[in-house]
C-alpha cells in the first residue's frame, strides 16, 4: 500500500481532477471541430486558460500565500515566495488538438532553501483520458496511482526504448541540428526512440519503467519540474547535459541509473557537433 497523500499531495491531485472534468469535456468536442472552417485552434486555447484558471483558484484557495509560475499567464505572486507552484494545465497541447490522448496536467510544488535555491517537494502529473495519476513526494517515493514506481532496470542501450522531443517550427536552428546529431548517434545503438508529445508524460513514463531514458533541449521550467521529481524518487537520474540540474538551462537528460551517463554523453556530442557546425 502507498503511503497516504500529505496534506500538500492531497491539495494537488484535488485541483487536477477538477480541472479534468472540463479539459475531458473539450477533448471530446476536438474531433468535432477538426471539419469546421475556423478549426480547432481558438477552442483549445480557451480550454488550456480554463483549466490552468481552475487550477490556480484550487491551488490558491488551499494555500493562498504561495506563488505561481504558470504556462499561460507567467510567474505571480511575491518576489520573496517560500514556496511556489509550478503548473502546465494542459501538457501536450498540439496531441489534445489533434484528439491524440497523450496529454496531461503537470503541478509541482517548489520550495526556497535558505541558500537561495530551490527544490521540487512534490509533484503530480494526471493522464486523464486513461486515469493515471503519477505522483511523488521528496524522501517517500513516485507511485503511479497506488503502485510504487521504480525506474527500469536495463543496461545496455541495445535493449532500451528512449523517448524524446522533436523540433518543430518554433525550435531554434541549434537545437534542431544537436537532435539530428543526437538522434544519429544513438539510433544504430538502441531498440527504438520515440516521440509521444509530452514531456511531464515522457518523464513519468521514465519513472515508471516504460520508457529506459528520455532527453530534450529547450524546455520550460512547467515542462519538467513534476517528472524530475518523478523519476528521482524511482530511483533514477534526471540532469542537463551539460550541468547538474536540468531547470538551470532547459535541457534534460533523465535515465535509469545504468544509462543516465551513455545517454548524457550522445546528447552532449550531438550539441557539441551542433555548435561546431554553426561557427
Amino acid at each position: 500500500m502507498p503511503p497516504p497523500l500529505s496534506p500538500h499531495l492531497t491539495v494537488m491531485a484535488n485541483a487536477a481532477l477538477k480541472a479534468a472534468k472540463r479539459l475531458l469535456r473539450d477533448f471530446n468536442e476536438v474531433e468535432q471541430l477538426q471539419v469546421s472552417i475556423k478549426g480547432p485552434g481558438d477552442f483549445v486555447s480557451q480550454a488550456d486558460m480554463r483549466a490552468e484558471a481552475t487550477l490556480r483558484e484550487e491551488l490558491a484557495k488551499a494555500r493562498p500565500g504561495y506563488a505561481f509560475l504558470m504556462e499561460e499567464s507567467g510567474a505571480s505572486g511575491q518576489e520573496s515566495w517560500a514556496w511556489r507552484w509550478v503548473v502546465d494545465p494542459l501538457d501536450g497541447t498540439t496531441n489534445f488538438l489533434h484528439g491524440i490522448p497523450q496529454w496531461a496536467i503537470s503541478i509541482a510544488l517548489e520550495k526556497r532553501l535558505p541558500d537561495g535555491r530551490s527544490e521540487i517537494t512534490a509533484a503530480v502529473v494526471y493522464a486523464p483520458v486513461v486515469n493515471e495519476m503519477f505522483w511523488a513526494e521528496r524522501g517517500v517515493g513516485a507511485f503511479l496511482n497506488d503502485r510504487r514506481l521504480r525506474v527500469s532496470a536495463r543496461r545496455e542501450l541495445r535493449e532500451a526504448v528512449l523517448a524524446t522531443g522533436i523540433p518543430f517550427a518554433a525550435t531554434s536552428p541549434l537545437h534542431r541540428l544537436a537532435f539530428a546529431r543526437t538522434l544519429g548517434i544513438l539510433m544504430p545503438q538502441v531498440a527504438g526512440i520515440r516521440r509521444f508529445g509530452a514531456a511531464s508524460l515522457d518523464l513519468a513514463w521514465v519513472a515508471a519503467g516504460r520508457f529506459d531514458g528520455f532527453w530534450e533541449l529547450g524546455l520550460k521550467p512547467w515542462d519538467t519540474a513534476a517528472g524530475i521529481l518523478l523519476v528521482r524518487e524511482a530511483g533514477g537520474f534526471v540532469t542537463g547535459p551539460e550541468t547538474d540540474e536540468p531547470r538551470e538551462s532547459g535541457s534534460i537528460v533523465a535515465a535509469n541509473p545504468h544509462l543516465h551517463p551513455r545517454l548524457r554523453e550522445a546528447v552532449i556530442d550531438g550539441i557539441a557537433a551542433a555548435r561546431a557546425r554553426s561557427l
